[in-house]
């Protein structure tokens, strides 16, 4: 079956409207009622024989299938580098020092997050590839509680 310009408009704006199940459902339904078979579909209204695919089949078989978004995108670096975390932790503890004029609790470290990717290469035996970028490793330590900046040295003040 032939659609016109206006119906194909109409039905790509309403699955735009939707998402996910709801969304195939819709696909579901209107590849149905119109007659049209994936290919037809995929051609006349740009959708994804893959989704028209599964949405005929939760369709058919009554069950819908649960969107894995979760799984979806980058994983942190502690994924695929387990002890990463552990050997940040190893390296930066001898060159950490307390603010001197003890108003704040926070640990500052002498090394740059430059240095600290180096020692990781050369003391523990990363090779350059597996270890992420000197930004991400910046955020990790900060995270775990290790401001990068070297602590001033405090001055009297003047009279």
């Amino acid at each position: 079956m032939e659609l016109t310009a206006a119906v194909c408009a109409l039905l790509q704006e309403t699955a735009e409207a939707f998402h996910g199940a709801r969304r195939r459902r819709f696909l579901a339904e209107t590849v149905e009622a119109f007659g049209l078979s994936q290919r037809q579909a995929e051609r006349q209204l740009g959708w994804s024989r893959d989704t028209i695919r599964k949405a005929q089949h939760e369709r058919h078989s009554g069950i819908t299938c649960w969107d894995n978004f979760s799984a979806r995108g980058r994983k942190p670096a502690e994924v695929h580098l387990p002890h990463l975390v552990q050997d940040l932790c190893d390296l930066v503890r001898d060159h950490l020092q307390t603010d001197p004029t003890f108003q704040t609790t926070g640990l500052y470290c002498r090394l740059s997050a430059a240095a600290v990717r180096t020692q990781l290469i050369e003391r523990k035996g990363y090779t350059d590839q597996q270890l992420p970028s000197v930004q991400t490793i910046g955020v990790k330590l900060n995270l775990l509680g290790f401001r990068l900046r070297t602590v001033v040295k405090s001055r009297p003040q003047k009279k």
